[in-house]
């Protein structure tokens, strides 16, 4: 058996797709896309958003969501659901351009506004010194 028959043909197109050192763990987001039990492409996207972003693992307990092995950051979480949804679209044989319009059902990130200026006003003057305090040391 060859190395090229070791894996199925989705898993080697997400290694061809992957290949460069900084992207393996896009490769193994992709690779998990191929291997989803969903039987449909949106049950396949579906597990793709369970699994890419961060969810509380204990009902109404926000806080939980810290202990989710999701990627975590905003960007990171959206780089492994276009990785997954590329496994889907293998597995599924979805065209490219179809693959390349599919979003994560999240809302868009909250924008931070800039903290406000702080205005700089005038600096006040330093007290005067009274006239009957010698200014020479003893």
């Amino acid at each position: 058996m060859i190395p090229q028959q070791w894996s199925s043909p989705c898993g080697n197109q997400c290694t061809h797709k992957y290949a460069a050192l900084m992207q393996i763990p896009w490769r193994v987001f992709c690779k998990k896309g191929c291997d989803s039990d969903g039987e449909t492409w949106e049950e396949c996207l579906e597990e793709c958003n369970e699994m890419c972003y961060k969810d509380p693992v204990l009902k109404d307990q926000q806080w939980s969501a810290y202990i989710d092995r999701s990627p975590g950051a905003a960007s990171y979480s959206e780089e492994c659901f276009h990785a997954c949804v590329a496994g889907c679209g293998y597995k599924f044989e979805i065209p490219k351009d179809k693959v390349g319009q599919v979003h994560p059902n999240r809302p868009p990130p909250e924008k931070k506004l800039p903290p406000p200026a702080r205005t700089v006003g005038p600096r006040p003057e330093p007290p005067s010194e009274p006239d009957d305090i010698p200014s020479s040391s003893a």
